[in-house]
């Protein structure tokens, strides 16, 4: 069957519209037979996400593939389609989460290093839970620890085709994250919630001593990874 550019716009408008999650253009090119072009669904994308600039939906490209979404102005609006409230993360969670985000791939110990306490086995399912984070590999050191990176759906849940477009730490102001796990010096600058700017961390929780969290010191587990 032949289509003009119009009707295969439609189709593809249509798959992603009801899909209700992000679609690779490469899945987007296999609804046609023969398949299309990747540059020639790309260039059709474009124009669909041109066509809908006035609107108060957008089309946009995240890690994932593509996807239709509200324009931040309506989000408010959105959100009393879902009046439950999103869940709230730890600072140890967002911390943890943000050493991840720019360091990946770590290991747990690395993350106790940079953060100066341990890191709970919680922490770290919480994060794969929400499927965030997960197992990349293992680092070739005694245990073979499990190496740690963030996932598509953390870059998708951001708006995100990489990792590449994360703020700048100096915009976040908390450069000293940083500081590798080889800063000793360091350890105990705890960082200070950096993907609360992000994804929303509770930004009424106060910074607390590490006993205080409940969570032991890292020097005390330093067996952990």
């Amino acid at each position: 069957m032949s289509f003009d550019n119009t009707e295969l716009k439609r189709v593809l408008e249509a798959a992603l519209l009801v899909a209700g999650e992000p679609v690779p253009a490469s899945q987007l090119a296999r609804l046609f037979d023969p398949a299309l072009d990747g540059d020639v669904v790309r260039t059709l994308l474009a124009e669909i996400a041109q066509e809908w600039s006035t609107r108060k939906v957008e089309l946009v490209e995240v890690a994932s593939g593509w996807r239709f979404q509200g324009r931040r102005e309506v989000q408010a609006y959105l959100d009393r389609l879902a009046p439950e409230k999103p869940p709230r993360y730890s600072r140890a969670v967002m911390e943890t989460l943000a050493i991840i985000a720019y360091q990946q791939p770590v290991t747990r110990g690395d993350i106790e290093a940079i953060r100066g306490v341990a890191v709970s086995t919680n922490v770290i399912k919480t994060l794969e839970d929400r499927q965030w984070i997960e197992t990349v590999g293992h680092r070739e050191t005694p245990g073979r620890p499990a190496l740690y990176a963030t996932t598509k759906a953390f870059l998708d849940d951001l708006g995100l085709t990489s990792v590449a477009e994360l703020p700048p730490l100096a915009e976040l102001d908390s450069s000293h994250l940083l500081e590798m796990p080889d800063a000793p010096t360091k350890a105990a600058e705890a960082p200070r919630a950096l993907a609360s700017p992000i994804l929303g961390s509770d930004p009424t929780a106060e910074p607390r001593a590490a006993a205080d969290r409940g969570e032991p010191a890292a020097r005390e587990t330093q067996a952990i990874h």
